[in-house]
């Protein structure tokens, strides 16, 4: 990666690297509901000082043992979780699967830190934290409660806090039967990120 590219990064968030999560779950409840999914896209930084999507990752998870899985919830994001077919892994195994490129990246990019971005961020931000301490994983790379929230970038720019709407009013294209797919509403999230950081950086250098 060329060394302005790493500098541009590296000073643009206050040394921190934004990584949109998103994270599919059997319920409301970091502590008690199952984590299932998880998916992680790593930006990066072309010459020109735009971001853009790097890389994709994603993991099906095995639910943690005594986990609630809320029959609502299950039927909204239409996840079996133990359907032979998800290949799904334990949590432990999952972080560390995705955690890896993660810190890869930040180092590459010399910044400090991962920073959560998500849509509504709380809720990802709270099952990746509650995985993190059931797992005792020692190498978390992200910053512990700060995020960006894509929610509120999305009501600013374009009116609209819900994803699909928001990712529509950015004429990002949108297909609903992919939707709730971790890694699907991850990587539309992340383009809507990309896309509103790209114009706020337009609209400040012509000011």
């Amino acid at each position: 990666m060329p060394e302005s590219q790493q500098k541009i990064m590296s000073q643009r968030f206050r040394s921190y690297l934004p990584i949109v999560v998103d994270i599919e779950t059997a319920g409301f409840n970091a502590n008690k509901d199952a984590l299932l999914e998880m998916a992680v896209v790593i930006l990066a930084m072309n010459n020109d000082g735009k971001l853009f999507i790097q890389s994709s990752h994603r993991e099906h998870v095995i639910p943690f043992e005594g986990a609630n899985l809320d029959p609502a919830a299950l039927k909204f994001n239409g996840i079996d979780p133990y359907h032979p077919f998800r290949l799904a892994i334990d949590e432990k195994e999952a972080l560390k699967k995705l955690f890896t490129p993660v810190r890869e990246a930040v180092k590459a990019q010399q910044c400090t830190r991962a920073i959560l971005v998500g849509h509504n961020p709380a809720f990802d931000i709270a099952f990746m934290n509650a995985a993190v301490e059931r797992t005792k994983f020692k190498r978390n790379p992200f910053h512990p409660f700060s995020t960006f929230d894509t929610a509120t970038l999305g009501g600013l720019a374009y009116g609209q806090t819900v994803l699909a709407k928001a990712a529509k009013a950015a004429n990002i294209e949108w297909d609903n039967e992919q939707a709730h797919s971790a890694l699907y509403d991850a990587e539309q999230t992340a383009l809507l990120f990309c896309k509103i950081v790209n114009q706020w950086d337009s609209f400040a250098q012509q000011a």
